[in-house]
């Protein structure tokens, strides 16, 4: 009698643990956009954004795998984080996992090499065929071998390792099963933003309407729904160790936006700039969406018309004269508050209009300015001009003991418009160098650099002579 009760109990310990061990996993609780409560992006000049996704879930307690879908398609798994806002004590991670291997008729077909499938043949008939290659593709059907066959692949069933969209998935020990708000972080590729302005000048060219935009461009392959934003300016360096780079990244995105109203506030921080916009909005996945930066009105302009020279004038006796040379339009702006500006620029393109007769906007060209920090100056080359020409002619060139030479050079600058103008002449000295003669002032700029400012009448020319003494 004692042997069949232990007969039976250990028949029931078996069962009982054969159960339990051909139990199937636990089937993982999805967690979708539809959960989100919160989203906070910061988006950096080199194509790289920090996104924070903040989502309501109820977990069982106990261990089990949960998926995170709706996350960037070109997100860098290596710097996900997850942590939980209401219980982080009570959340613990024991796994984590990207899943980027994408549904697809090749990656589907690629699952199915060496497995049986079906091809439909029309009229609700079937040819069972073995898939040995998807180039071709390539079938075995009744022990022979069919390069391609006629009839639509039909699969039994969509494989276990492909995932419809990418996917995070982790196994979590969780402690409350109350609701909670977990938050998931993550650096990704495929969103920048950049700077575009829009500059009007006035009828004298001395004053400029001046407005900024921010152009953000997501190809990262996610929607961003009602979203905190903030941008970077400034050229951050990539460690290889992106962890660190990560965390440095979060500290620049915890600031919390004031009340809204949908512009941009800047503020220093560490060495870059950060600006974050008064409200939130929605950046679609393959959307290019403008936001308004600044605008500033009656900005003081300076125009200024330069004649550059060339190193190579002084290295040669054979001087040729260089007919009709080009002279630079240049528009200068202080970046300052009693300019109506003096707050921190991020680089962009400067596009600048002026109206004509008709008060029609023309376009008269365009540059690009860098991070530009307020008191400083921004220079924008407009193009050569029309009216205002030079001539260059080497008048003597000798050669007065070892490695000492005397050079004269004769500048023609012509003012062909109805006003006059002053034209900045830049020369750059080789050298050690020294200016013995001059017909106008002169000003050593630096080292290697000299520079005239000559003023021509209108409709007439004015003639530039200087000899200088050159030792190389």
């Amino acid at each position: 009698m004692r042997s069949v009760l232990i007969t039976l109990a250990l028949a029931a310990t078996l069962a009982a643990g054969g159960a339990a061990w051909s139990r199937p996993d636990p089937a993982p609780r999805t967690i979708t956009q539809q959960d989100q409560r919160d989203m906070a992006v910061t988006i950096y000049n080199g194509n790289l954004g920090l996104v924070k996704d903040i989502r309501e879930v109820t977990l069982e307690s106990g261990a089990g795998p949960i998926q995170f879908v709706d996350v960037a398609a070109q997100i860098d798994p290596t710097t996900v984080h997850l942590k939980s806002l209401t219980d982080p004590a009570g959340l613990k991670i024991l796994e984590q996992n990207y899943e980027y291997d994408l549904l697809g008729s090749q990656k589907l077909m690629e699952k199915y090499v060496g497995r049986k499938v079906r091809l439909y043949q029309g009229n609700g008939s079937y040819l069972e065929a073995t898939l040995l290659s998807v180039n071709g593709p390539i079938y075995e059907i009744n022990d022979q071998i069919h390069m391609g066959h006629a009839g639509n692949v039909v699969l039994p069933s969509l494989p276990d390792n492909l995932v419809l969209k990418p996917t995070l998935v982790w196994l979590l020990r969780n402690q409350n099963s109350a609701p909670q708000r977990i938050e998931a972080s993550y650096l990704t590729g495929g969103i920048t933003w950049k700077a575009d302005y829009v500059m009007v000048l006035g009828a004298a060219d001395d004053r400029a309407d001046l407005s900024g935009w921010v152009t953000i461009d997501n190809k990262s392959g996610a929607t961003y729904r009602d979203a905190s934003l903030k941008l970077v300016a400034g050229d951050i360096h990539r460690a290889a160790d992106r962890r660190e780079v990560r965390r440095a990244m979060e500290g620049l995105a915890s600031a919390r936006p004031a009340p809204p109203s949908h512009e941009f506030t800047s503020e220093g921080f560490f060495e870059y700039h950060l600006y974050t916009l008064d409200g939130r909005t929605t950046i679609k996945d393959n959307q290019t969406k403008q936001l308004s930066l600044m605008a500033a009105d009656g900005v003081p302009v300076v125009k200024e018309l330069v004649y550059y020279g060339a190193r190579d004038y002084y290295r040669t006796q054979y001087g040729t004269p260089i007919g009709n040379q080009k002279v630079s339009v240049l528009l200068e702006v202080a970046n300052t508050q009693a300019n109506n500006l003096g707050l921190p620029l991020p680089k962009g393109k400067v596009r600048v209009y002026k109206a004509d007769r008709t008060g029609s906007q023309q376009f008269i060209g365009e540059d690009w300015i860098d991070h530009t920090p307020k008191d400083e100056r921004v220079k924008i080359k407009m193009g050569e001009a029309f009216d205002v020409v030079g001539e260059r002619v080497q008048k003597d060139w000798k050669k007065i003991g070892w490695n000492l030479y005397e050079v004269e050079w004769e500048i023609l600058l012509r003012n062909h418009k109805k006003e006059d103008v002053t034209v900045t002449v830049i020369e750059p000295m080789p050298g050690d160098w020294e200016v013995l003669r001059s017909t106008h002032p002169h000003e050593k700029m630096e080292a290697h650099t000299l520079r005239y400012r000559v003023p021509i009448a209108k409709e007439s020319t004015a003639k530039l002579t200087y000899r200088v003494r050159l030792r190389f």
